[in-house]
């Protein structure tokens, strides 16, 4: 399998007033296309800047992101914007629903950052709630969703555009233990049975068993990693 991520010698430090606070430090890590990835470790090992390092939320202090063959260390702001929407489907703790808008419609939002007609943006936002068990919800707002089904919806939006791949960060840390297992199974089904590519962070040593590999972060360092592919 080839490397669908491939990180070198990463490093990310963040200046608080006076204080320099180094998260990461010399990360090399590979990830295959397909792969279904856990990343654990403390609370401040670094995670979650990891995550969106990978994910192109932030850049690095140094170090290379390469993603499908393509540096995303050296992109600027814009540059990053437009890669993102091509290239990631984002799933948060906490939905990020807007709540004055149908299910449909939140999960229609990322394609209206692309050339699709609105007859078709519908059709493509009917088709990724069908694929999470929401064909029947679809004029539904979050209020009137259980959080389970509000992460469903959400996970929706993150796969309408089809992206390269998924970063889930913590998606099941406010949900119940069944809802939980629901949106673990079905994130599981993306990556077996659709090929997405998922990057997944979590506190939660059973939501990791669902992933192929666990990757475990410790002081801004990978524990146990792989070695990394040459």
């Amino acid at each position: 399998m080839s490397s669908l991520v491939s990180i070198r010698d990463l490093t990310k430090t963040y200046q608080r007033g006076p204080e320099r606070v180094d998260v990461l430090h010399g990360i090399d890590l590979d990830i295959p296309s397909g792969d279904f990835v856990a990343l654990m470790g403390p609370s401040g090992s670094g995670k979650t800047t990891l995550l969106n390092l990978i994910g192109g939320l932030d850049t690095p202090s140094s170090g290379e992101i390469e993603i499908e063959g393509q540096r995303i260390d050296n992109m600027n702001d814009a540059q990053l914007a437009q890669w993102r929407s091509h290239h990631v489907g984002f799933v948060f703790q906490f939905y990020n629903l807007m709540p004055t808008l149908t299910a449909q419609k939140n999960v229609e939002l990322p394609l209206l950052l692309t050339k699709l007609g609105s007859a078709q943006r519908k059709r493509n936002a009917e088709i990724a709630l069908q694929l999470v068990g929401l064909g029947d919800r679809t004029r539904h707002r979050p209020n009137e969703l259980s959080g389970g089904q509000q992460q469903r919806v959400a996970i929706a939006r993150a796969i309408v555009s089809d992206p390269t791949f998924l970063i889930c960060d913590e998606p099941t840390g406010d949900l119940d233990r069944h809802s939980a297992e629901e949106i673990l199974d079905l994130l599981k089904m993306l990556n077996r049975e659709h090929g997405k590519t998922i990057i997944m962070v979590t506190h939660d040593p059973k939501a990791a068993e669902y992933a192929t590999h666990t990757l475990h972060l410790d002081k801004g360092e990978l524990v146990d990693a792989p070695a990394a592919a040459h």
